[in-house]
């Protein structure tokens, strides 16, 4: 799992640590997330599935895409679809996916790199493997967050950002043992390259087997943190993580994680991503590609699709998508 990485974090700006004042957010629930399949059939897993919107809030939901080994002609993406009310962020770990959207937006992301699509009022894309890829097989493994959108910005132009790897903010802890990734957001006065419209801190943190990482936290976030790979604990309690948990951390002012002395051997240090966001506290309707505010901006939405509005593709595909769509569009007016 290399992402972005550096030999020596030491060399790195630290962290500090919260005072003893500042109030340690307790750990409210740990929940494993299920398996599933996205796009043309890879395998994901839900990290949200089970938790409380109001847990959530901003984040709609997140995939954790792989970790798979391909063989020749297995690699899978998503065919044409589209997306309106929120944002998608995709942060690949390793492996290369091309991005293309009718707004014009698109490109090469590799291993350490994060797409950021603003859908807003409305767009069509596709995500896939380039052909190399396809023909060679070869590791995949990635993120996609959906990150809600307020009522005032539901509707303004898409927009696409391209964050390569080398824009991304990088951190250690006082002793060293954690690489910190700030992709979005502001940790400890360092700030992520990524935009965002609704306010939110990303981060990919590696923690060393046996090092422990208290980070201060903004108090009017909330608190998620999901482990790609590992064992660990979390909270000052110490209640064990592993591969593919989520922790639902409650109030507070810091967050405390640490990584276990003995990792597996294909995993051989934590790897968790940390997310918060100030909750926007709006109505919610979620329906597919959708995220509204009612269920008539949703159906809104559906016609705007199949009428175009949101944008073309080419021909053969956009009949054989807009098919598919119309067909799970027709159960939204009930």
């Amino acid at each position: 799992m290399p992402a972005v990485t550096v030999e020596n974090p030491l060399t790195l700006p630290r962290v500090a640590e919260p005072t003893k004042e500042t109030a340690a957010r307790p750990v409210l629930a740990v929940t494993t997330a299920p398996g599933g399949f996205e796009g043309e059939g890879f395998p994901v897993r839900r990290a949200f599935a089970g938790i409380d919107y109001r847990h959530l809030d901003p984040f709609i939901m997140m995939d954790q895409m792989g970790e798979v080994e391909y063989a020749p002609g297995e690699p899978k993406g998503t065919p044409w679809h589209p997306h309106r009310g929120f944002e998608t962020v995709t942060y690949l770990i390793d492996g290369t996916f091309v991005h293309q959207d009718s707004h014009g937006g698109g490109g090469v992301i590799n291993g350490g790199d994060t797409q950021w699509m603003t859908a807003g009022s409305g767009l069509l894309h596709i995500e896939a493997p380039p052909e190399s890829l396809v023909v060679s097989g070869g590791l995949f493994h990635g993120l996609q967050l959906w990150v809600n959108l307020p009522a005032s910005d539901k509707m303004m132009p898409p927009r696409y950002q391209d964050i390569g790897g080398g824009k991304v903010t990088l951190l250690t802890t006082p002793d060293g043992g954690a690489l910190l990734r700030v992709i979005a957001g502001e940790l400890d006065g360092h700030r992520g390259p990524g935009i965002t419209h609704t306010p939110i801190t990303m981060i990919h943190a590696t923690v060393t087997p046996g090092a422990q990482l208290t980070l201060p936290w903004r108090e009017d976030f909330n608190a998620l943190a999901y482990v790609l790979s590992g064992r660990g604990t979390v909270g000052t309690a110490r209640r064990p993580v592993r591969t593919g948990q989520t922790t639902v951390f409650g109030e507070g002012g810091s967050l405390t994680l640490r990584a276990d002395e003995v990792q597996d051997s294909n995993a051989p240090a934590l790897e968790i991503v940390l997310l918060g966001g100030r909750p926007i506290r709006e109505p919610m309707a979620h329906y597919g590609p959708f995220v509204m505010n009612s269920h008539a901006e949703l159906v809104q939405a559906f016609e705007d699709f199949q009428a175009g509005r949101l944008g073309t593709v080419p021909t053969t595909e956009r009949k054989r998508d807009q098919r598919d769509w119309r067909e799970q569009g027709e159960g939204i007016e009930d």
